[in-house]
């Protein structure tokens, strides 16, 4: 390890409070002034630190130890805890970008999950304690990685669902699994619920928050083996023919109790589509009398249909 000390890294934090994010950290210098000469006899015995981005994963483990075991003899709040605990931070950001490239898939930034993690490496650190003799990556990995989930679980939700029909869709889908093995099948809503000790409603409902999770354009290509084409494609289109259902349900019924022949002059008026004149020449009876049947009998159908709204 290179004895320089970087003079970057060897100031410390003016804040008496930890910071609440890592928003302020960058660069232990990026925000911190002059080193108090007053504090020279109390950060005497920490190792000369090169630049964070020249340290080895060897180390920085080494150093991280010696570091925490500064940590745990300085009170917190202090400038020195400060300077000790973003030295920390700095050092172990290499844990933050290797558990952020596992979701480098994901739609989100890469520069927000690198955040997020170093959110939870700083919880890690507050976390750690020297006294467990484990190794603080082995320890910090979990939360880190814990600390992406979390913003991914929150944020990547297509539709807003409550927290509960979030964590239930992650049981669901961890009973699922288990019991498509053990049944060699896809399990039914009962077997889920009793499973999970829920009701099929509570199944149910948390089957459809399901849904919400993704959202697919409408323009989206289709896979290559699928022959359908775009979404848009295949949606439905609006029938207006499904308006005059229910009306002609109502007719039928009407339409039975007509004479043979005010039926007759129906069908051939609105179903073959014959003028008045072709169906007074079917019937043998004059136009003017086809118009009055077929004027009495609209007028009745209206009247029934009126009656039985």
């Amino acid at each position: 390890m290179s004895p320089r000390l970087d003079a970057s890294h060897t100031q410390s934090a003016t804040s008496a409070s930890r910071p609440a994010d890592p928003a302020p950290l960058g660069r232990a210098g990026a925000a911190i002034p002059e080193q108090d000469p007053g504090q020279d006899d109390v950060l005497a015995g920490l190792p000369d630190i090169p630049p964070f981005d020249e340290v080895g994963p060897v180390d920085a483990r080494a150093l991280s130890k010696t570091l925490f075991e500064r940590l745990e003899s300085l009170e917190e709040g202090t400038h020195e805890y400060s300077y000790v605990r973003n030295t920390l931070v700095e050092l172990n950001l290499a844990l933050v970008k290797f558990a952020a490239s596992r979701f480098r898939s994901r739609s989100e930034p890469m520069e927000d999950i690198i955040q997020v993690g170093t959110i939870g490496l700083i919880k890690a650190i507050d976390r750690f304690e020297l006294s467990r003799g484990v190794e603080f990556p082995t320890f910090a990995m979990p939360t880190i990685i814990g600390e992406i989930k979390r913003f991914f679980r929150d944020t990547s939700w297509s539709v807003r669902v409550p927290r509960r029909l979030q964590e239930l869709r992650l049981d669901l889908a961890k009973a699922g699994d288990e019991l498509a093995q053990k049944l060699d099948r896809a399990p039914t809503v009962a077997e889920l619920a009793e499973r999970l000790g829920l009701t099929r409603d509570e199944v149910v409902e948390g089957m459809a928050a399901s849904n919400a999770y993704t959202a697919s354009s409408l323009d989206a290509q289709p896979e290559e083996d699928d022959s359908e084409g775009a979404l848009a494609d295949r949606i439905g289109y609006e029938d207006h023919g499904i308006e005059g259902i229910e009306y002609v349900a109502s007719l039928k019924p009407l339409i039975a109790e007509l004479p043979p022949r005010d039926r007759r002059i129906l069908s051939l008026r609105f179903v073959a589509g014959l003028t008045q004149s072709e169906i007074g020449e079917e019937l043998g009876i004059s136009q003017m009398h086809v118009s009055r049947l077929l004027s009495r009998t609209l007028v009745r159908l209206r009247k029934g249909l009126t009656v039985e709204e």
